[in-house]
């Protein structure tokens, strides 16, 4: 498979999660009536645009890598970010699960992309051009996406949580 075909099939299956995504959510409305679930369901969202922004970003003019680059870095930037907030919420919910437990490997994956949008020649290291560096990178986001999605919506959690009694 050549790489932009490559990204238009991860673009459109991040699309397309993030919109299932939404129909899920939109039947679980007790999601968002809590400020921290509603900050992990915003996680779930934003695992799957990412990497769809950026497999779109990565179609536009393939001849020119600054355009991929530039959005590369920018929306890993972004990724990490919201990850870093995701873990500080993850250590004050009373159901972090094992995957959950491991977050922090998502903001190391978008940082070596973010690293490899600005110095494309590290790729080279390991005998692949960047933009395929980039796609396997974005390969593990998409898996990681995916298993952080299964663990939130099959965790048991509690209806309440029960607060202490003086």
């Amino acid at each position: 498979m050549d790489l932009s075909t490559f990204y238009a099939v991860v673009s459109a299956t991040s699309f397309t999660l993030v919109g299932l995504w939404w129909t899920v959510v939109e039947r679980r409305p007790d999601w968002l009536a809590d400020l921290q679930m509603r900050r992990l369901v915003g996680g779930v969202y934003i695992s799957f645009l990412l990497p769809g922004l950026m497999s779109l970003f990565a179609q536009v003019d393939p001849s020119e890598p600054l355009i991929w680059r530039f959005t590369f870095v920018i929306a890993s930037a972004i990724g990490a970010y919201s990850t870093f907030k995701l873990i500080q919420v993850d250590r004050t919910v009373d159901f972090p699960g094992p995957v959950r437990r491991f977050r922090w490997l998502v903001a190391l994956v978008y940082g070596l992309i973010a690293l490899l949008g600005v110095v494309p020649e590290l790729a080279t290291n390991v005998g692949l051009t960047p933009p395929q560096a980039a796609a396997f990178l974005l390969v593990l986001l998409v898996v990681l996406a995916h298993a952080l999605t299964w663990e939130f919506m099959t965790e048991n959690r509690p209806t309440h949580r029960e607060t202490p009694r003086d």
